[in-house]
């Protein structure tokens, strides 16, 4: 899909490459977008297969010869200034001072350079300090010059020593610690390309008030370029340590086949991919071309494109184990939605890969890669890239809007991160006494500061205030608020744009955390009026009682309405509330069985109540990802070996990952 071919394609190239606007969107089945079943490739697609190799191989390698680097080097003891005496010049190192008393210069240092508008370059500067206090003395290097496109403003100058020319911009400060010119530390900074004549200068920090003068020492101000302007990719890719231009070919292509079809490669496509490379070269092309071309023809291959689990015998239908390489592959595609890493390849290629299993998750669980896991898992199994779609009606909820929406997602996507990073017990999914926050959901929240202390009651603990825009980890202090069931995206995607709606939120709750869809609604039974005479004559509860008394509809909604209105108390955007209207909210409701629950505290009771039907929920879900389809009837047995081995005492996160991971459903296929 469209997530793991921009993985993948990161994580073999170095290029990330988007395709959310040029691919087809993919189709979801069994709740998830990963599901072989339904995915296939059209013409189209195929087409833009084709457009997205060459443009992803025309960023990865630029088959032109590198620049030949200089450095251009200003020593200033070379140059003193006019009237000034060279003996200020101490081993070749040139002072300046805070206080302004016998330097060549107040504060800045600077130096005229000509260099390609089009090309970055390196400043380079050796110094050392003198500061009575012994502190580090904090130095900044600018480039200035009249044509500067975006200089920084006075402000953000006014620490800095002496007389600094403007326009300016610093580039980069840095805390000088060396103290002698024997220990003189090397300062350096990329330069961006720029257009027009600019200067590098070196300015030093004013010092605090009562604090002594301090000297910096400068050896010299270099400047290296053009830097070589080819990609990160580029070096990457064409790595090799081969003689021969022949050699070199085959150890750089052999190595991208490896990666790109995730198993070793075969002679015959290691010796076809060679002859592209050939016959670009006799074409009168570069090598660097050739080795392009050959690669985007790999990209286009369908041993790239397609995640192979081939048997030996297609018609047999005998349950066989996969090979390493493929068990490398659906664990990596599982933990990462990317391809397998050197490491996994090298186990699979010595056979050790299903020996160091539990070894492999743990290390890829915390690896950086493992956040797929929630952009792509998570968000699906919580239908939460609905909230895209979500339009909650302005007049009624007037501080709702874009950052707000983005925020509530945030923190869903932060708390299940945090429940994978701290292989925390699977309940705290369900009921936790922390989540994330910024301001504008701590805001919604009634979240006064990062103690979690409350609005407008007494606080607890003493806190900071929130900050706008970062998310900060925070206590939860509501009884009604903690885990998943209370986040404001949950809450949002699972209401209509004018009001809540216990239904959905009931339909949710047996769908993703129970594992108890109720079956589709008949076809012929109307939705509850949104009639304003309707609404204001009657509460939501009594509403959908009336509907309720259709034969049709009462067995489903027994199961699912007194779940949904266990969260009545949250609005259509997941504020607290305890009126709807005119209407005094009962956050009360009885389950078909008899079980009585209030509020989302007697929600999350009944849920653990059930761990067992959540575990297992959760590992269908899990599995269904992992193996890009359908749980089956012949999969029941995993499944219940997997929920079996999650007891109380043992249900971390990575307890339920390693299960599924050891499975047979995981590690076997059939042929169809």
């Amino acid at each position: 899909n469209q997530f793991e071919y921009r993985n993948t394609v990161r994580d073999l190239t170095g290029v990330d490459f988007d395709p959310s606007g040029d691919f087809p969107s993919d189709q979801i089945g069994h709740g998830f977008d990963n599901i072989g079943d339904v995915l296939s490739v059209s013409p189209v697609l195929m087409e833009r297969y084709l457009a997205a190799a060459e443009q992803i191989m025309e960023q990865a390698i630029m088959p032109v010869p590198p620049p030949v680097i200089k450095r251009h080097l200003k020593s200033i003891y070379t140059e003193p200034a006019s009237a000034v005496s060279g003996k200020l010049v101490v081993n070749g190192f040139r002072p300046m001072t805070t206080d302004g008393k016998e330097v060549i210069e107040t504060g800045a240092v600077n130096t005229p350079y000509k260099w390609e508008p089009t090309a970055d370059y390196m400043f380079r500067t050796r110094v050392y300090a003198e500061r009575g206090d012994g502190g580090p003395l904090r130095v900044s290097i600018l480039v200035y010059g009249k044509e500067l496109q975006s200089p920084d403003p006075e402000s953000k100058l006014n620490h800095l020593s002496g007389r600094v020319q403007k326009p300016a911009m610093i580039l980069k400060t840095f805390p000088v610690t060396a103290r002698s010119a024997k220990d003189a530390q090397m300062l350096e900074v990329k330069v961006p390309a720029m257009h027009g004549r600019h200067r590098m200068m070196i300015a030093i920090d004013k010092p605090a008030p009562g604090r002594p003068a301090a000297t910096l020492w400068v050896e010299y101000l270099a400047l290296d370029g053009p830097l070589d302007p080819r990609p990160a990719s580029h070096r990457m890719l064409l790595a090799s340590s081969a003689g021969s231009q022949l050699a070199r070919t085959r150890e750089v292509m052999a190595r991208f086949l490896r990666r790109a079809f995730r198993r070793t490669p075969a002679p015959a496509e290691i010796e076809r991919v060679e002859q592209m490379v050939s016959d670009a070269m006799k074409d009168g092309e570069s090598w660097e071309a050739g080795i392009q071309f050959a690669m985007t023809a790999v990209l286009c291959s369908p041993k790239f494109l397609f995640r192979m689990e081939l048997d030996r015998d297609p018609q047999d239908s005998r349950v066989t184990p996969l090979d390493e390489f493929q068990l490398a592959a659906r664990l990596s595609y599982f933990l990462w939605g990317s391809m397998p890493d050197d490491v996994l390849l090298d186990l699979a290629e010595r056979n050790q890969l299903r020996k160091k299993l539990d070894a492999q998750v743990e290390r890829m669980l915390a690896d950086a890669r493992s956040a797929a896991l929630v952009d792509s898992f998570a968000m699906q199994w919580l239908q939460l890239q609905r909230i895209d779609f979500i339009s909650p009606d302005g007049r009624l909820f007037p501080t709702f809007n874009a950052a707000l929406r983005q925020a509530m997602v945030e923190e869903t996507r932060q708390f299940v991160s945090s429940v994978i990073e701290e292989d925390s017990s699977l309940v705290t999914l369900i009921d936790a006494d922390y989540t994330f926050v910024n301001r504008d959901l701590a805001r919604l929240y009634g979240i006064s500061d990062t103690a979690g202390n409350l609005v407008g009651q007494p606080p607890v603990a003493k806190g900071r205030p929130i900050p706008a825009k970062e998310f900060v980890r925070v206590p939860v202090r509501d009884p009604n608020r903690g885990g998943l069931l209370t986040q404001a995206a949950v809450l949002a995607v699972t209401s209509n744009p004018t009001r809540t709606s216990p239904v959905k939120r009931g339909k949710w709750v047996l769908e993703q955390i129970l594992g108890e869809p109720p079956p589709p609604p008949p076809a012929d039974v109307a939705e509850l009026s949104e009639e304003a005479k309707v609404v204001s004559s009657a509460s939501l509860r009594e509403r959908l009682e009336q509907h309720r008394t259709n034969p049709a509809c009462a067995n489903c909604h027994s199961r699912m309405d007194a779940l949904g209105f266990a969260l009545e108390n949250f609005d259509a955007v997941g504020g607290w509330r305890t009126k709807d209207g005119e209407f005094e909210i009962d956050p009360g409701g009885q389950l078909a069985d008899g079980t009585q629950l209030t509020g989302a505290a007697g929600l999350k009771t009944l849920i653990r109540s059930r761990r067992n039907a959540f575990v297992r929920c959760l590992t269908e879900k899990l599995m269904t990802y992992a193996l890009g389809r359908g749980i089956e009837f012949y999969d029941r047995p995993a499944v219940d070996r997997v929920v079996e081995q999650i007891t109380d005492e043992n249900d971390r996160f990575s307890m339920l990952i390693k299960a599924i991971v050891r499975s047979d459903a995981f590690q076997k296929r059939r042929g169809i």
